[in-house]
């Protein structure tokens, strides 16, 4: 039965690193990543080296593996090093916003780097202005109680009560992105642990500012927040992409992605509307056709036809001819 398993885990390694090439090869990924298997529905089978001293490949009971990280692993340095305080909840208070690059592309996962939703379910409160102040994050209503899982893998840098966060957790991941886990009823990991995606990190409750169960869920990048709903549906658990271009103006309170989303869209549709509007056009010539009749048809004039195909309004036409109309 091991055997089975071990052979299973190196035929989905083959195919995974062949996948990886031809996404490679396609450009950046846009479809929704699906959340792994949270680990606490799985048991371990077995682990296997994967001749990187810093992971190892598990094998878990439903035929899936994963590549999970050593003890020996220590993390970049540029990452797990800078602005590392265990002791205050926003460790990058320093930093200012206009310092930042104008956009920082983010890869949010990889074969090395797994995504879990936090917790799924549709949002409460979301990203914005709410009575006068900032709201940093997103709320997801929760029964107390219920598990809140780890979005990447990374280390956990804070773990403790912290004012109107109430109990909080903070995760630095190895994309360079901190996610904020608070109000949570049991905390379950401490400072300076190594976590997965999909790892059980506590569990939900009402601590801190808190007017009833719910999850306060917050992304920062070197200390600046942004909406979480530009990378996770949390109605579907999805992560919207693998990669994530942040823009320095997406760390604005007024700048939401529902509504980007939106302008984006209707931007979307007026460019389209707009280079079809523009677009050479041409009308293939039938019998009876007559450049009065073709003019009347595309909204046009003779004199424009006659124009765009140097032609004269004396012309004759040809079965099958193109006349440019546009």
């Amino acid at each position: 039965m091991k055997n089975a398993y071990i052979l299973a885990a190196l035929l989905l390694i083959s195919t995974s690193l062949s996948a990886q090439t031809a996404d490679e090869n396609a450009g950046p990924k846009s479809k929704p990543i699906r959340p792994v298997r949270t680990l606490s529905t799985v048991s371990v089978v077995d682990t296997l080296p994967s001749g990187n001293d810093n992971l190892n490949i598990v094998l878990f009971s439903d035929n899936t593996w994963r590549y999970v990280r050593t003890n020996a692993f220590v993390g970049d340095p540029t990452i797990f090093g800078d602005h590392w305080n265990t002791t205050v909840s926003h460790a990058y208070s320093g930093v200012d916003e206009n310092s930042l690059p104008e956009s920082i592309d983010i890869q949010l996962v990889d074969s090395l780097n797994s995504y879990h939703y936090p917790y799924k379910g549709k949002p409460g409160s979301r990203y914005g202005i709410r009575r006068g102040r900032k709201h940093q994050g997103i709320d997801l209503p929760l029964k107390t109680g219920e598990p809140i899982y780890a979005v990447f893998d990374g280390k956990v840098r804070f773990s403790q009560s912290s004012g109107g966060y109430g109990n909080l957790v903070v995760i630095r991941h190895n994309n360079g992105l901190e996610t904020y886990y608070a109000h949570l009823s049991k905390r379950e990991v401490e400072a300076g642990d190594w976590v997965v995606a999909g790892q059980e990190i506590g569990q939900g409750g009402s601590t801190g500012r808190s007017t009833g169960p719910h999850l306060h869920f917050e992304v920062r990048y070197r200390g600046q927040s942004f909406d979480p709903e530009r990378i996770i549906d949390f109605e579907t658990g999805e992560l919207r992409g693998s990669e994530l271009l942040l823009k320095r103006r997406h760390f604005s309170i007024y700048a939401k992605f529902e509504q980007e989303f939106d302008e984006e869209t209707e931007a979307a549709r007026q460019a389209e509307a707009e280079r079809k509007a523009t677009a050479v056009q041409y009308h293939t010539v039938k019998s009876g056709d007559t450049l009065g009749a073709i003019a009347r048809k595309y909204g046009t004039t003779v004199n424009k036809l006659c124009s765009l195909n140097g032609i004269k309004s004396t012309s004759i036409l040809q079965i099958g001819q193109k006349i440019r109309v546009k």
